[in-house]
């Protein structure tokens, strides 16, 4: 499964954001170092910072440099002439969508697509064909989609609202392949709303889509979309197979990217949190100076991050009686209380503190 990450388009359109091509263009750097297949880069039909960004970017990076499109010619001319590598042509096929925001008819926007897709394929521009609320279309909408347009390497399905779940993706798509469908051709993009997005790119990636859009820490409209890091990760540890990234360093290059678009890290977020890899429970220390595994998914090490243990009020006598025995420090029960009592009063201190605290009481 291919991975398109739309980290700085996506991330562009949250409120208040607002980058720059210089950010972009370093980001996309960084990002470019994690395998991903392709990057889109913006919009540039709106304007020239987004054709800036996704000129300085063409040619510099082995993923494909991606622009986004409405299905307009004039949207695709920016794209060439921003000297993209691709576009992804967006555009509705749910009634709800075409009545109210397109205002137009199905059959109406059928023929507006084949203009966009022959116009693309007329400049030699290879193209994605997203489908906005695809996964609330109506599934005959869909196969015709899907037979009717060849040029497309990818039709891809957009969960637009974050509402759909590993179950009804999973329905979706065996719907499409009854009918003929090629799920290599099929490209899915999740948003956040209800947790989801990680779980529904997994849950198509199995099922067999080609493509899958995601962003570094889900950044993106509203909740946001499926997290690079969790699924890259997801798939590693569960031996999935499914996608090809530079897992090595993972975190640490999804930290500068963040960094250069001044975009925080909320401690808690899977992977990358500072807090998903601190441990300050007593039981869990304790069990960790051992056997880091009993309380870890994964060692943070294998994807370029690091664990880290909090010694302080929270460590129990066995956290206490594993460090004397570490610091080589008679583990009595005297030793054991004066070090707890040093560690609530110092506390939280890390392992190497911790242990040089030990290591005093037997001097």
């Amino acid at each position: 499964m291919q991975l398109t990450d739309v980290t700085l388009r996506e991330g562009g359109q949250l409120p208040g954001r607002s980058y720059s091509a210089d950010q972009k263009v370093a980001a996309g750097l960084q990002l470019d170092q994690l395998g991903v297949s392709s990057i889109q880069v913006g919009f540039p039909v709106t304007g020239q910072r987004d054709v800036t960004a996704t000129r300085r970017l063409a040619g510099q990076t082995d993923a494909a440099v991606e622009g986004i499109a409405r299905a307009l010619p004039g949207d695709i001319d920016a794209i060439v002439d921003a000297d993209a590598d691709r576009v992804d042509v967006f555009a509705p096929l749910s009634t709800a969508h075409l009545d109210t925001v397109m205002q137009t008819s199905y059959p109406e926007m059928l023929d507006q697509l084949e203009v966009a897709i022959d116009h693309a394929r007329d400049h030699g521009l290879p193209m994605t064909l997203t489908l906005m609320d695809g996964f609330r279309t109506d599934p005959a909408r869909l196969i015709e989609a899907f037979e009717r347009f060849d040029y497309p390497e990818h039709l891809g399905i957009a969960d637009t609202v974050g509402s759909e779940t590993p179950r009804e993706v999973r329905r979706t798509l065996d719907t499409l392949s009854t009918a003929g469908v090629d799920l290599t051709r099929v490209g899915v993009h999740f948003h956040e709303d209800l947790g989801l997005a990680t779980a529904n790119t997994l849950a198509a990636g199995r099922a067999g889509v080609g493509k899958a859009d995601v962003s570094v820490a889900s950044l993106g409209e509203r909740a946001g979309n499926a997290a690079l890091e969790e699924v890259a990760v997801s798939d590693i540890i569960t031996d999935g197979n499914l996608v090809e990234t530079a897992s090595s360093d993972i975190i640490p290059v999804c930290e500068a990217a963040l960094a250069i678009l001044d975009e925080k890290i909320d401690p808690r977020k899977p992977i990358l949190g500072a807090d998903v890899t601190r441990h300050e429970a007593g039981i869990h220390t304790a069990a960790m100076l051992d056997e880091p595994r009993v309380f870890e998914p994964f060692d943070p090490a294998t994807f370029g991050g690091r664990r880290e243990l909090v010694f302080g009020e929270g460590t129990g006598r066995g956290g206490a009686r594993k460090l004397l025995e570490q610091a080589d420090t008679d583990p009595s029960n005297d030793n054991i209380t004066q070090l707890l009592d040093r560690l609530a009063r110092d506390g939280p201190v890390d392992h190497v503190e911790a242990q040089a605290i030990a290591e005093r009481l037997g001097q």
